[in-house]
């Protein structure tokens, strides 16, 4: 049997060395659910979009995800014991866009919120959220992986995810 290039061959172009430029390139090309991650800062509430939160275990119930050391809510998640992680939906591409834009008042209005357990900042109308307890931040380059142990959360909320992809916020498609 013979390889057809219509049926699936790769395509053979010239690899780039590693780069930010390529590693954001290709990933530009996966597609990832969006989160808000929150925490009580000492001069009030912080958070910021993420794209990098995974499932890590069931047994503790554990998840992960990636923060800038240079980001202007590291500082509160550096030194918290709690974190809130917070599922968008579709209808809120202007939340994660306001979450994800610096030096933007994003815990002002329109964003709906409340203190919650463990005074973690938590979101309104959101597809579902978590409160966490920091358990790890594991350096990372010019990041840190925070693993998080789940407390409680609300898994009950309505609508579709949202997704990044390709630099932008879009709808679940079937």
């Amino acid at each position: 049997m013979t390889a057809s290039p219509d049926l699936g061959t790769p395509r053979l172009t010239t690899p780039e060395l590693a780069s930010p430029d390529l590693l954001r390139s290709v990933f530009r090309r996966h597609a990832a659910g969006v989160a808000v991650i929150t925490a009580q800062g000492g001069e009030g509430p912080v958070g910021f979009t993420a794209t990098s939160l995974t499932s890590v275990s069931a047994e503790p119930p554990l998840v992960s995800f990636g923060v800038g050391t240079g980001a202007s809510s590291w500082p509160a998640i550096a030194e918290r014991d709690h974190v809130g992680v917070h599922i968008l939906g579709e209808h809120q591409r202007e939340l994660a866009a306001t979450f994800a834009r610096s030096g933007a008042d994003r815990f002002g209005a329109p964003t709906a919120w409340r203190e919650g357990p463990e005074g973690v900042p938590v979101l309104d109308d959101v597809l579902a959220w978590l409160v966490c307890r920091v358990v790890a931040r594991v350096p990372a380059g010019d990041h840190r992986i925070v693993l998080a142990e789940v407390v409680l959360g609300d898994p009950t909320g309505a609508g579709r995810p949202l997704l990044y992809h390709q630099g932008d916020f879009k709808g679940l498609r079937e």
